[in-house]
């Protein structure tokens, strides 16, 4: 197998930058995933990396090899696509084995191949099947199955799930990612939804705007944010950002004034003003330092829990609380001040 390396990449359309002199280094077996918003370059990414588009500038490697001026088709590479792209008028064994077929494999060993990957996605009995009599799910292991038998180095995978209902994406993200640990390959994976990135990938990588957030373990990236940028896009709500003038060391919200540990206050010392980071479900904390009340602005049931929304100090702020939790008008929020991450007021990097 192998690992896929990105030096100092630029993609331009005439004078508009996609892709803004990106480092990567992508471990052999890892499950990446590439993740931002629409529009942030990910996609881009992925097909330099497969050659279906061209780079402006900088090395793509696979493995020890420069794939810059390597035909798709000899990069070892294979790419799922979002709308799987299967043949109509094949049957399920056909779309599989075209790929081999293709590359003039000999007939025992494309049977084998195939039905080999037929057991790996529990397709085996759809084999006679044509794609229309098949569910969205079946569709894309179908698909899945076609790579899988070319045996490459890596795989790519542009939103595959994007077309299917909540609960099949629930189940093949779970497919997809067993699928990794048994085939032991390196994956790359796109996605704008922040779930999937967070249950799927080894490492995350967040774009936005054509450039690097963060590339990190999704715990890491989840509770220690590099930016805004990363804290708000990761997590549902996003992380609350609140911006309060600093004063001797504390911190105020609304009319409370919070004390800082000294560690807090060495960091933020100098500062007159400073970005508070705080995840909507630490607004709620088993162990808290501080209580206040808020003024309720509206509040949504999701099952075992409840979102509410409300203000501090002129920032849209959310809690995730107890669903059982009873309040009128006001809530009572409580939280420990351990939980804080602080950012610079300008330039939007965590401290």
């Amino acid at each position: 197998m192998a690992n896929v390396t990105l030096k100092n990449v630029v993609k331009r359309y005439d004078t508009k930058t996609i892709i803004n002199d990106i480092s990567l280094e992508i471990k052999d077996k890892e499950f990446i995933v590439l993740v931002g918003s629409s529009g942030c370059g990910k996609s881009t990414i992925l097909r330099m990396i497969a050659g279906l588009e061209d780079i402006t500038s900088g090395e793509i490697y696979i493995g020890d090899k420069c794939v810059n001026n390597v035909h798709p088709k000899d990069r070892d590479i294979a790419f799922v696509f979002q709308s799987y792209a299967l043949y109509p008028h094949m049957s399920v064994y056909e779309n599989i084995a075209f790929p081999l077929k293709m590359r003039n494999f000999k007939k025992d060993e494309i049977d084998r191949k195939v039905k080999e990957a037929a057991e790996i996605l529990n397709l085996t009995e759809y084999l006679d099947r044509r794609p229309k009599q098949l569910s969205g799910g079946q569709r894309q292991r179908v698909a899945l199955g076609r790579a899988i038998v070319r045996n490459p180095k890596v795989f790519l995978m542009d939103e595959p799930l994007s077309n299917l209902d909540a609960k099949l994406r629930v189940q093949m993200r779970s497919e997809i990612k067993k699928l990794h640990e048994k085939l032991q390959t390196t994956f790359i994976y796109v996605t704008h939804d922040q779930t999937e990135a967070l249950t799927m990938g080894d490492r995350i990588v967040v774009l936005d705007k054509g450039v690097i957030q963060q590339v990190d373990e999704p715990e890491k990236i989840y509770y220690s944010p590099a930016n805004t940028f990363v804290g708000g896009f990761l997590g549902s709500p996003s992380m609350n950002f609140i911006k309060s003038k600093v004063e001797n060391g504390t911190i105020k919200f609304n009319d409370y004034i919070i004390n800082l540990s000294e560690p807090q206050k060495q960091l933020i010392q100098n500062r007159e003003e400073i970005i508070v980071g705080i995840r909507p479900e630490k607004m709620e904390s088993l162990s808290p330092n501080y209580e206040f009340m808020v003024g309720v602005d509206i509040s949504e049931m999701l099952g075992s829990e409840k979102i509410v929304y409300f203000n501090i100090n002129n920032a849209k702020c959310s809690a995730k609380i107890d669903a059982q939790k009873e309040f009128g008008k006001e809530i009572t929020l409580n939280f420990n001040t351990n939980d804080f991450l602080f950012f610079d007021a300008e330039t939007l990097n965590k401290l």
